[in-house]
């Protein structure tokens, strides 16, 4: 009986200091993002359950301020795409570059493209190809990339 207790009373002290933690985070976004604390935890809760949001509303409603700060919240690297008709997959996802050492010996390289961030906000996707939006997708879905037949 008095294990259950102690790991019980555990129990609840991590989720106290989690709740704590919480609020601070929001505190903080509150600073940058007015007015809008159902979307603040809406988009808090898709972040904790390792999800994905998508912000829909008017010019000028704080989307991109709100990503950025919960980036800088919660410690998070995060990047911003816009996505425009003439933007490719490689532009998102990264691509191989050739590289040339001193002994003159060629080899191909991964440079990696803004989708590998913690936090990425994809800013007008219905301005992108469908073959770009499906990069973006299958990215999203899977959780990683496949590039010249890597896994990345």
């Amino acid at each position: 009986m008095a294990d259950t207790d102690q790991v019980s009373d555990a129990i609840i002290a991590e989720a106290e200091s989690a709740a704590e933690t919480l609020a601070q985070v929001k505190a903080e976004i509150a600073k940058a993002v007015f007015g809008q604390d159902r979307v603040v935890e809406l988009a808090l809760a898709a972040v904790l359950a390792g999800g994905h949001a998508l912000l829909i509303g008017a010019p000028g409603l704080a989307k991109t301020r709100l990503v950025e700060a919960m980036g800088t919240a919660l410690g998070l690297a995060n990047q911003r795409i816009q996505f425009t008709p003439d933007l490719m997959p490689s532009d998102i996802i990264g691509s191989e570059v050739l590289d040339e050492s001193p002994s003159g010996q060629r080899t191909f390289r991964f440079l990696k493209g803004p989708i590998f961030t913690q936090l990425l906000m994809a800013d007008e996707i219905n301005r992108a190809s469908p073959r770009t939006k499906s990069a973006l997708l299958q990215s999203m879905q899977e959780r990683h990339v496949t590039v010249a037949g890597v896994r990345h």
